[in-house]
């Protein structure tokens, strides 16, 4: 069988993405009976992070182990890509050792030239570019609150980093309205008008409340990310009024959730009460990491 990479979730066809769904709510499901399935058995997988992990780390390792396979946590110091070694040496020596690769680093360059020279399937769990992962957790979350992510409208709000670009690549394979909530100066880029070209309904929205109104799903993240943390004041100043609070929350459909992908700066980018909120499933989101990863990985495995 061909090998498959996941580093963006345009690497799926709609169809992959239904099928991916059903097999992590089935894994879901046997998990919590205390039946996970073990077909990676016998498998090996590196896990290569170069950025400080809580949710990303813990649910792969947990996720491979669960499932029957080993995990190798790879630091920095162990593989620094294009220093110490090529990515294309990197790439060729530990196929030979692995079943797969899970890396979690900033260049989406850097990730997309391993993927090229190993022979295993390799995950992205996070670049600076996007976040796929994550965004197939929030999915299988608003299925299990809201029935079916299909015909709903997200809303996303604040800087226009991984997470918003991994919800624009989500409404270019799926039927979901995707409203982008920021300013000109965080505009997540070129990639608007490359789904908005596919016939993606994306809309990026410089007025809050106007990207809230009748939104099923109202997302935010920090607005300084990861190695961007010495421009938090002037973010702050840009993006204050796209903090996620009551009054702007209000705004939204009657039965709509909360989400935010954790960590989150309370009374930043979102308010103490909104993320404990009875329609915050904020929790959910972090638990559902573990089971779409598993299904990401059993899938890619074969």
């Amino acid at each position: 069988m061909e090998k498959k990479d996941f580093l963006q979730i345009t690497d799926f066809s709609t169809d992959e993405l239904s099928k991916l769904f059903d097999l992590a709510a089935e894994i879901k499901k046997l998990t919590k009976e205390g039946q996970c399935p073990t077909p990676l058995a016998g498998k090996s997988f590196g896990c290569i992070f170069h950025k400080p992990s809580l949710r990303t780390r813990i649910s792969f390792e947990v996720g491979i182990s669960q499932l029957g396979g080993q995990s190798l946590y790879i630091t920095k110091n162990e593989i620094d890509l294009g220093a110490r070694e090529t990515i294309e040496d990197a790439g060729r020596v530990l196929s030979r050792f692995l079943d797969g690769i899970v890396i979690r680093t900033f260049s989406h360059e850097d990730v997309e030239k391993l993927a090229e020279w190993s022979s295993v399937p390799v995950i992205n769990a996070l670049t600076d570019f996007t976040h796929p992962c994550q965004v197939i957790s929030d999915l299988l979350t608003i299925n299990e609150h809201l029935g079916s992510y299909e015909g709903k409208i997200i809303t996303y709000l604040g800087d226009g980093n991984n997470m918003a670009r991994s919800w624009i690549n989500a409404a270019r394979r799926l039927p979901i309205e995707v409203r982008i909530g920021t300013v000109a100066e965080t505009h997540p880029g070129k990639l608007v008008e490359i789904a908005q070209s596919e016939g993606a309904n994306v809309k990026v929205i410089h007025d809050p409340v106007a990207a809230v109104e009748g939104a099923d799903v109202v997302y935010t993240d920090v607005w300084a990310s990861m190695g961007e943390k010495d421009q938090a004041k002037s973010r702050e100043e840009k993006l204050k009024a796209f903090q996620l609070n009551m009054e702007l929350f209000k705004h939204a459909a009657s039965e709509a959730i909360v989400m935010h992908c954790l960590p989150a700066e309370r009374g930043r980018e979102i308010t103490h009460d909104v993320m404990e909120c009875e329609q915050s499933v904020v929790f959910d989101q972090a638990e559902n990491r573990l089971h779409a990863q598993k299904a990401i990985l059993v899938t890619l495995a074969g």
